[in-house]
């Protein structure tokens, strides 16, 4: 069965390295190009510094591509690549991105330039798929910031059964949220700068634009020293009188609901534990949590959103918090995620390449 032509925008960050630990042995597509800044155009792929945990993969032999050279993109969509995965930074995303869609490429981005832009859906696959074919043939099409998937999830829940009227939340999130140089520096240091500006409004902004929601929201996000996971504390107020069991019962019914058989998809979107580990739940598979898992041969690792200390202080507040994997979830397995759903959507310029 012959896989999709893929190229990776973006060589040596924690997300564009992520893309090509998931793509490498990905089933559907295959990982044929890497573009990169000038640091690294000529050089070979596997001379960019490895900034994962986890050990690189036997990657493709080849040299960093410039990804800002209308040739180049003009000679990778001659030899058949189809669709590109962007982790470039937001600024060059807007510079950039459109050079590769114009070119006749697929662009999914994980990038926050086009997010909410017409005409470029911005989608979570378990809360609003039909997004994805509003604009016909699928060009172009972004992934949210990672901080909104632990949040949305389950209130996307909770919203259908009881109506959210308001929410606050607070989070917890890795330093892997703001780079690889960013981690770095504050291990070295061994302290960190807690704010994250906009990150607030920007998450309230791509839930209401998700969800169609619109209300009171109250959101405050601070960076923690710790490498990867994003911790949110939520407290909602709801139309309809609740209690412990009824949140319970409504979450593992929306998640079992919501169950999906695509290579990235994690066997269930929701996980309910009684409280939350940071450690042990960090590569949450929908199943189990595995500890130390390969995610460039385990695709649903950190895919799943782990929910817990779930509480209904009264009949009509519900208290819960939630957890995600930021560099899996909430970039290069979601983003990846996002173009399986297109492809089985028949969304894509190709043929289907799986049954």
């Amino acid at each position: 069965m012959q896989r999709l032509k893929v190229v990776v925008l973006g060589a040596g960050g924690l997300v564009a390295q992520r893309l090509q630990q998931r793509l490498v042995h990905h089933p559907w597509f295959r990982l044929t190009a890497v573009a990169g800044s000038p640091r690294f155009r000529g050089k070979p792929l596997s001379d960019v510094p490895w900034a994962l945990d986890e050990q690189r993969p036997d990657l493709p032999e080849m040299s960093v591509e410039d990804v800002a050279d209308e040739a180049t993109i003009s000679r990778l969509v001659e030899d058949g690549v189809s669709v590109a995965f962007s982790s470039l930074p937001s600024e060059e995303a807007r510079r950039l991105e459109p050079m590769w869609v114009e070119a006749g490429m697929t662009v999914f981005s994980n990038a926050g330039a086009y997010r909410g832009v017409s005409g470029v859906p911005l989608v979570i696959p378990e809360v609003n798929p039909e997004a994805l074919g509003q604009t016909g043939l699928l060009r172009h099409a972004c992934a949210t910031n990672c901080t909104l998937l632990p949040l949305v999830l389950p209130l996307a829940s909770l919203h259908e059964a009881f109506g959210v009227q308001s929410y606050r939340m607070r989070s917890e999130q890795g330093l892997s949220g703001g780079g690889h140089a960013y981690m770095q520096q504050a291990m070295a240091e061994g302290s960190v700068d807690t704010s994250i500006p906009g990150e607030a409004e920007k998450t309230a902004t791509e839930l209401e634009h998700v969800l169609g929601w619109s209300g009171q929201a109250s959101l405050s996000c601070q960076r923690v020293m710790r490498s990867d996971g994003h911790h949110v504390f939520v407290e909602l107020e709801v139309e309809q009188e609740v209690d412990h069991d009824a949140v319970q019962t409504v979450l593992k019914q929306w998640s079992e609901r919501h169950r999906s058989t695509l290579p990235s998809a994690p066997h269930q979107p929701l996980m309910l534990v009684p409280s939350i580990d940071v450690e042990s739940h960090l590569f949450a598979d929908g199943s189990g949590y595995p500890q130390r898992p390969d995610p460039a041969m385990d695709l649903k690792a950190g895919m799943a959103i782990v929910v817990g200390n779930i509480a209904c202080p009264t009949p009509h507040l519900v208290r819960f918090e939630a957890f995600s994997h930021n560099t899996i979830r909430g970039a290069a397995g979601g983003v990846i995620y996002l173009a399986e759903l297109a492809h089985d959507m028949q969304l894509l310029p190709v043929n289907p390449v799986h049954p």
